[in-house]
């Protein structure tokens, strides 16, 4: 059988327009299913601030939610530094899914990216000695990747800032 190339033409771009469609169909169902996630995020964490009003959280521009449960008296961690620190990581109905107190201080250079944002910028608020609870909504912690844990879900830290090393230049 023979095909005629004008023929051969229209079913490529009927090809192309359905594939394209199909895209923009999944695509918008994909908008609207993050929205819904979203939503229902924002709502737990309302939720939880409801059901602890003495948690007396500051919201911070990033969206971090910030407590100081003990203020520090030592230097506050820059950007290079390197921070040592114990964490109790909960989700918000006070499961706790990782922690390493009673083990080995945990470190990391501050502000490089090698731990979730909100819990770098959460410890860079924070003096040597100190104590905070920081509640991080999902994009600030492990986001949509279902990486670690499921997508969309909001993580309580309880984190002490033990000590400092100086990053380059010192202060």
């Amino acid at each position: 059988m023979v095909i005629n190339p004008r023929t051969m033409i229209k079913m490529n771009n009927l090809v192309k327009s359905v594939l394209f469609t199909g895209l923009i169909i999944i695509f918008l169902s994909s908008c609207n299913m993050t929205k819904k996630y979203e939503e229902k995020e924002a709502e737990e964490i309302q939720n939880f601030l409801g059901q602890h009003p003495d948690l007396d959280f500051e919201l911070k521009e990033s969206g971090l939610y910030y407590l100081d449960v003990t203020v520090g008296t030592g230097e506050q961690p820059v950007i290079h530094d390197t921070a040592f620190v114990y964490y109790t990581g909960y989700y918000l109905n006070g499961t706790e899914f990782d922690s390493n107190v009673g083990d080995d201080l945990f470190s990391f250079p501050v502000g490089e990216g090698w731990v979730i944002p909100g819990f770098d910028e959460g410890v860079m608020l924070m003096r040597v000695g100190g104590t905070a609870r920081l509640l991080l909504p999902s994009y600030l912690a492990y986001g949509n990747s279902g990486y670690y844990m499921p997508s969309y879900t909001p993580l309580l830290f309880d984190v002490t800032l033990d000590s400092l090393t100086l990053g380059p230049g010192g202060r």
